[in-house]
């Protein structure tokens, strides 16, 4: 896939580029991947006091980590109501606790490291696209009695001030997360990284991970690390090279667009700052972005289409532009600045794959679909489990690595997508 030419990436921050590795090098811990998850790890490490070299094989941030809608939201891309049936509640209550943990942790790091061009804000809207209050009371009760998690029905009449679209018949409204700028918020991470006397090595692909007696040896093209700990934090761009991981979970797509500024245009249609998103397996999510000096208004960012499928349309701009309109027709004519696609990983569970792997080397991926608040959380507890200072990721033992189909894996998981769109469908057409 080519580089991604998004929004972020005209709005970043500053960053240096970090040479490629150039060994041999020994390391207490080496973390593969900087994505959040590769980036948070290697944090907490470090205020662990822990030595600590990344290695990314493109950019900091380069795949989905960079690419998002920029949501920081509890929950995982799992439903909480299937975990709860999986596992029992205990357990559901434990693991959603988690995923708030990880939301905290982000909102932590905004705060105690002043990050800058990262603009968080806060609140989040669930649009219902059927007229179901009963079922939106009965979610709103539930995850009060049984999560300690409040949320408040927004009904027609207030979601008409709003958001003004046919489609969206209530809502539910989330105060507890947020969104910004996630590409920001990872090359700030980058930069205290290095602050703290990490060592980041970009376009240093892992080649081939084996032993070499007591430690774990990474190689890339041009050298090679000698690492006491190793942890495996590659998402949807992650190479053969990592073994059963790559072999347990699949790249999947999502479509992303950011319009021109709207002017005027964007209170015709939207006029919250909160993070939104509808209530459909595979929905859409926006937000206004933060304006701009100079421009005239702000801009709207719009994902979703979920596919495995790794070429995007043709004319993506056009395609997410009427997917758009679909829900907004008085924005008819805008035009999109920049859209994008990236991948991200999922396994067949939908949950993260966090945990020992064996001797000295773990796992911290598949992350698609929540990852601004999983991959945080995910990332402190392998430091945790390094340290000796807990052994809390057992609580996602029950989802392990399990084979992603090979080359049916994408035509099994597009075949799902089909048929979660087709539940949708039927859903609003009754």
């Amino acid at each position: 896939m080519p580089d991604c030419d998004s929004h972020y990436q005209r709005t970043r921050i500053e960053a240096p580029p970090r040479a490629p590795l150039a060994g041999p090098i020994e390391a207490d811990v080496c973390v593969v991947g900087a994505g959040i998850a590769g980036l948070s790890c290697a944090l907490e490490l470090l205020r662990r006091g822990r030595d600590v070299l990344l290695l990314e094989a493109r950019e900091v941030a380069f795949g989905a980590s960079g690419r998002n809608g920029g949501f920081v939201l509890g929950g995982y891309a799992r439903e909480l109501d299937s975990l709860e049936q999986h596992l029992g509640l205990p357990r559901a209550r434990a693991l959603f606790a988690l995923s708030l943990e990880g939301v905290a942790s982000v909102r932590d790091n905004l705060h105690r490291l002043q990050l800058t061009g990262c603009t968080p804000t806060p609140g989040q809207l669930t649009l219902s696209r059927v007229p179901e209050l009963d079922a939106l009371r009965r979610q709103r009760d539930w995850l009060a009695r049984d999560y300690d998690y409040a949320v408040e029905l927004v009904e027609r009449d207030e979601l008409d001030e709003l958001v003004s679209s046919p489609r969206y018949h209530a809502a539910l409204r989330d105060e507890h997360g947020f969104h910004f700028h996630p590409l920001n918020y990872c090359l700030g991470l980058a930069a205290e990284i290095e602050r703290l006397g990490g060592r980041i090595c970009e376009h240093s692909a892992v080649t081939r991970l084996d032993r070499k007696g007591s430690a774990l040896r990474l190689r890339t093209a041009s050298s090679e690390v000698l690492a006491r700990q190793v942890v495996l934090c590659g998402g949807g761009y992650a190479g053969p090279a990592l073994g059963r991981v790559h072999r347990a979970t699949l790249p999947i797509a999502t479509y992303v667009m950011v319009t021109e500024p709207l002017g005027e245009r964007a209170a015709t249609a939207i006029r919250s700052d909160a993070a939104l998103m509808d209530d459909r397996r595979a929905g859409n999510y926006f937000r206004l972005l933060p304006a701009s000096p100079g421009e005239d208004g702000r801009r709207l960012l719009w994902g979703g289409h979920i596919t495995a499928r790794r070429q995007p349309p043709a004319d993506l701009p056009a395609f997410m532009l009427r997917d758009l309109r679909a829900s907004f027709a008085q924005l008819d004519g805008v035009r999109a600045d920049s859209a994008w696609s990236g991948l991200m990983a999922y396994a067949g569970h939908k949950m993260p794959c966090i945990g020992p792997l064996g001797e000295g080397l773990w796992m911290c991926t598949a992350f698609g679909g929540h990852g601004m608040n999983t991959a945080p959380i995910g990332a402190r507890l392998v430091a945790e489990g390094i340290c000796g200072e807990s052994d809390r990721y057992r609580l996602f033992e029950p989802f392990g690595l399990q084979w992603n189909g090979g080359p049916f894996g994408p035509l099994a998981a597009e075949a799902t997508y089909l048929a979660l769109r087709l539940r949708d469908w039927w859903r609003e057409w009754r």
